[in-house]
């Protein structure tokens, strides 16, 4: 087997369009960088909105924050137990007829408690002390504000402090994830890559609020850290994930001496990097405020797949399709394989670095 080598990217020429096949070509391992794994946190859009709802309650006790737009509450999928996870997912969790057909806060908290009850999940007291982002622009058709409204009640049942959510839904926004930078889509827009430019940074402001105090201004220029491609298949599990080879991670130079936090971000259907090249993972601002704030910033990938697994738009499973028993899905419990395989990512950053010799 050919020997892999450490790939580290300038950002300023992972901001260049980069055809993905030769990104995917001789990716590293990833590195262990003694991480802080005690300030863990997560956010997405859109699938990524729901897969960061997933494993921040069903690894409650390694995750300390999540933001969530666009996404619904943890295990949406599963709300209407009379209709398949897939119906569940196209109807109650992104365009419902009305409240009455839509996520339920009420019936995700039960099956979080019963699933943790069983063994499935970590326990759900963990999910007490979480800081919350939640956001759902004013123009998404594509998830409705009243099935992001769940997600706010979901975590007020699960006992956080009103002042540890932060719940936006006055931004006249299409379905994306919003910057300031001209050169993104128009504010209201629905359509590719999803960034929007709606005049604010939007992680930033989702960062300062899961870090609570003591956050830092962000580097407002060129990211000064690297950007390193790793081989994500040693992390992944069974044949069904649609993992892509390829995961991305943003490290910051006082990462590479100091115990940082870790964040991890995910990407929404189309727009992971076999897609749209480094426009998610070098143009959405994790990586400016990670320079200021001793933060490693992982953006794991996922594939379109037309086979199987199905997955033709490249979105996170949020209703089952990476179980290699599809009569009994398994994506909202620890066993699910993107799941796995993103906190396996996360405790090798927490590893030792390694020693020069």
């Amino acid at each position: 087997m050919m020997k892999l080598t450490l790939c580290a990217i300038p950002v300023s020429l992972a901001l260049a369009a980069m055809p993905f096949s030769a990104a995917a070509l001789n990716a590293a391992p990833l590195p262990g960088l003694g991480a802080d794994l005690g300030q863990a946190s997560v956010s997405g859009l859109s699938s990524g909105g729901f897969m960061a709802a997933q494993i921040a309650t069903a690894y409650s006790s390694a995750i300390k924050g999540v933001g969530i737009i666009a996404g619904g509450p943890y295990d949406c999928a599963s709300t209407y137990p009379d209709q398949p996870p897939l119906q569940n997912a196209m109807s109650a969790c992104m365009q419902p007829a009305s409240a009455a057909t839509a996520a339920d806060a009420a019936v995700s908290w039960r099956n979080a408690q019963r699933y943790a009850q069983e063994g499935l999940i970590d326990p759900v007291a963990n999910l007490a002390r979480q800081r919350v982002y939640v956001f759902s622009g004013t123009e998404d058709r594509t998830v409705r504000t009243i099935v992001v409204d769940q997600v706010e009640k979901y975590y007020r049942l699960a006992g956080v402090a009103p002042a540890a959510i932060a719940y936006s839904k006055n931004v006249a926004a299409g379905h994306a994830i919003l910057t300031d930078r001209p050169e993104d889509g128009p504010c209201a827009a629905t359509q590719a890559p999803y960034i929007n430019n709606c005049g604010f940074t939007q992680s930033h402001d989702l960062l300062r609020h899961l870090a609570g105090t003591g956050s830092q201004p962000p580097n407002l220029g060129q990211p000064m850290g690297e950007l390193i491609r790793f081989d994500q298949n040693e992390f992944v599990k069974g044949s069904r994930s649609s993992m892509d080879d390829s995961g991305y991670a943003y490290v910051p130079r006082d990462c590479r001496e100091h115990a940082c936090a870790v964040h991890v971000v995910f990407h929404g259907c189309q727009q992971g990097a076999r897609r749209i090249g480094a426009r998610f993972y070098a143009g959405t601002g994790y990586n400016q405020y990670a320079d200021t704030n001793r933060l490693i910033v992982l953006y794991p990938q996922v594939r379109a797949s037309n086979g199987i697994p199905v997955n033709p738009q490249g979105c996170w499973d949020f209703w089952g399709y990476s179980g290699d028993n599809p009569s009994r899905p398994d994506f909202q419990t620890r066993q699910a394989p993107q799941m796995a395989a993103v906190m396996a990512m996360v405790r090798r950053l927490g590893q030792a670095r390694a020693t020069a010799r």
